[in-house]
């Protein structure tokens, strides 16, 4: 990998989500050496993926390259690779360019969709945990109304035109907004001789209300949201199964060509059999973010876990819980370096808060709840802030205005066709056998 070997401790530091970026930016790298290993050149602002999906943004506004965030940064080295293997015994990480020794490990590999065994949705759905997959949602949902508009086929151009999201957390809604945002504005300018009056947009959702780990008031306020906006909801609903064009739930059946998973995440970490696991297959922690029966070694965001009196299934899967465990422990790994004792993380709830679109958004804080217009802007700002660099503010301002005075969406671009796969009962039997 030619990392250097100088006089100060190894820090290999593996995904640069808002975890490990934070994590790399806090640390003091004049008292560590620190290797930061991602898949990918550049940081993703996930939040706002679902805007990307939707033809609002660009993909280059939510990403940011990796080594412009740390351009000057002293003992820093980045390489792109996969990592495949942590070896806890030799103190070693294998990855696609070769074994990487460390002294002290830092996993920060987030989380990626969990199907929960759903042989089929995981094979035919559409997820949206990255820019690519974001990308291709945006091919398939323009795609879909092209070929509507070349069938005869009248049940089959409803099919094409439906959605079916699952899941009703904050990713899900805000997608059924901006969906809902395309229908009402945008799609029947672009496809006059479509009937895009008939385009169906459904929620499903297992729990018993939206937005289920916010307040009832946000609940509430949301769903009535989403039902003005003539978004159907299912709550008190599991999806069993899809074909392709049907979606089966112990309910109703929705005729869909496409599903947008967004029901459930799990951890997703590199192989280690000696890291004790949730059955989400987050890593167990303890207080310092420090992996439970293990020396050295440290999980901080989405894949780590750690379980308290006041969060006894760990802190929910949430940028602001990873931002804060990145900064909390390169805290404690400053404190290291001048001999002093770590000090455990406490979660500081800032809030939380989703959008259902234009003017509409809610927004918990730790004492009160609001909602509409004031929640909308509230959100903006929080998102415009979070992003990494000025640049990346300025061109999503730009696209948010443009969009809320002109009714426009600029990126309905088909760059890359996407195939989707396709149902066939010989490979369902293959599968399950």
């Amino acid at each position: 990998m030619n990392i250097p070997d100088i006089d100060l401790p190894r820090i290999v530091v593996i995904g640069c989500g808002f975890a490990g970026l934070k994590f790399c930016k806090k640390v003091d790298s004049s008292k560590f050496q620190i290797v930061l290993l991602d898949k990918n050149n550049f940081h993703t602002f996930q939040p706002l993926l679902y805007q990307v999906a939707t033809s609002g943004l660009e993909a280059d506004s939510i990403v940011y390259p990796i080594r412009k965030i740390f351009k000057g940064k002293k003992n820093f080295y980045f390489r792109m690779t996969k990592t495949r293997k942590i070896d806890s015994g030799t103190k070693t990480v294998h990855t696609d360019l070769g074994p990487l020794e460390y002294d002290y490990l830092v996993v920060a590999t987030g989380a990626t969709s969990n199907f929960f065994g759903l042989k089929n949705i995981e094979k035919l759905a559409m997820p949206m945990k990255s820019i690519v997959e974001s990308l291709n949602l945006r091919s398939l949902i323009i795609q879909n109304f092209e070929e509507a508009l070349n069938t005869q086929d009248l049940d089959e151009r409803e099919r094409l035109m439906n959605f079916v999201i699952v899941g009703a957390g904050p990713t899900g809604i805000e997608l059924a907004g901006a969906l809902s945002e395309l229908r009402t504005h945008i799609l029947p300018k672009d496809y006059p001789d479509l009937d895009i009056r008939r385009m169906q947009i459904h929620i499903v959702e297992a729990a018993d209300r939206v937005l289920a780990a916010m307040s009832q008031f946000a609940s509430k306020k949301s769903e009535d949201y989403l039902k003005k906006r003539d978004i159907h909801v299912w709550t008190s609903t599991l999806v069993k199964d899809f074909d392709g064009d049907c979606v089966f739930t112990d309910k109703k059946n929705l005729y869909a060509k496409t599903v947008i998973w967004a029901a459930g995440i799990k951890g997703d970490s590199p192989i280690s059999p000696n890291f004790k696991r949730t059955r989400s297959e987050r890593i167990l922690v303890d207080e310092y973010n420090g992996i439970k029966g293990q020396e050295k070694i440290y999980a901080i965001g989405d894949i780590a876990q750690i379980e308290s009196k006041t969060y006894p299934k760990g802190n929910a899967m949430l940028a602001s819980v990873a931002e804060q465990q990145g900064k909390q422990l390169a805290k404690n790994f400053n404190r290291l370096a001048v001999k002093k004792e770590m000090k455990p993380f406490v979660y500081f709830d800032k809030g939380t808060m989703a959008t259902i679109g234009r003017n509409k958004a809610v927004v918990d804080l730790p004492k009160f709840s609001f909602g509409g217009i004031l929640g909308w802007f509230t959100w903006m700002f929080v998102h415009l802030m979070l992003l990494v660099d000025y640049r990346n503010r300025m061109i999503v301002f730009i696209n948010w205005v443009w969009s809320y005075i002109n009714y426009d969406r600029g990126t309905r671009l088909i760059i890359r066709r996407f195939s989707p796969k396709t149902y066939t009962p010989e490979t369902e039997v293959e599968e399950v056998d």
